[in-house]
């Protein structure tokens, strides 16, 4: 009798330390991730995304973070992030991420010089202001002051060429063209938005429809 009794109370605190151990492990997942992002996490972007300024306003662009670049996280759930990334602040799609399991102090966005890119100026990253004043002199000598300024910033309007809603936004991930007879219509498609087309002229857009 007394055996079972031990065997009993065996048992009991078995299963209760359990039972703490997994609680503890669940509530820490969340926790853990929070703690990083508070501690000044980062961010690899996988593929090219746009960088919103207001996650609810899909043409308010601030422009194309290239697939590779490393954002710095503030805030972040199952739909976006929001990250800041050369000098700008907005949200990202957060599939289009995946958080750093180690985050590294400093700017990751300019990896120091190694032995085999010390000596080749080429493959060292530019400052920060050096890249964003290079493509907006891009943007100028293309399309002017007055359109630059408005691409540059990732906005897009009717009557845009292609070409500048490219240079604007980026490539999309689909395109669809119907010809008939000389007229050329293509939809564009971005992450849920798709941009409709007519003969290279930008004529409307509107949300992805299933």
């Amino acid at each position: 009798m007394n055996r079972l009794i031990v065997s009993i109370i065996i048992l009991f605190t078995a299963s209760s330390a359990f039972t703490q151990t997994t609680s503890t492990n669940v509530l820490q997942g969340p926790e853990a991730v929070q703690n990083a992002i508070s501690a000044g996490a980062t961010a690899t972007v996988k593929n090219a995304t746009r960088l919103f300024k207001d996650k609810d306003d899909l043409t308010s662009v601030i422009m194309v973070i290239p697939a590779g670049s490393v954002v710095n996280v503030l805030s972040a759930d199952s739909a976006f992030m929001k990250v800041e990334y050369e000098g700008n602040t907005g949200f990202i799609y957060s599939q289009h991420a995946e958080i750093d399991k180690t985050p590294v102090p400093g700017n990751r966005a300019e990896p120091a010089a190694t032995e085999n890119n010390r000596d080749n100026p080429s493959t060292v990253s530019r400052p920060v202001e050096k890249t964003r004043a290079g493509r907006y002199e891009y943007l100028e000598r293309k399309y002017g002051q007055s359109l630059a300024g408005r691409i540059y910033s990732g906005r897009i309007w009717k009557g845009m060429r292609s070409e500048m809603v490219k240079d604007s936004w980026g490539s999309p991930r689909k395109i669809n063209k119907i010809i008939s007879n000389n007229v050329v219509k293509e939809e564009w498609y971005y992450n849920n938005t798709v941009l409709y087309f007519q003969n290279n002229t930008l004529v409307n857009w509107g949300p992805e429809r299933d």
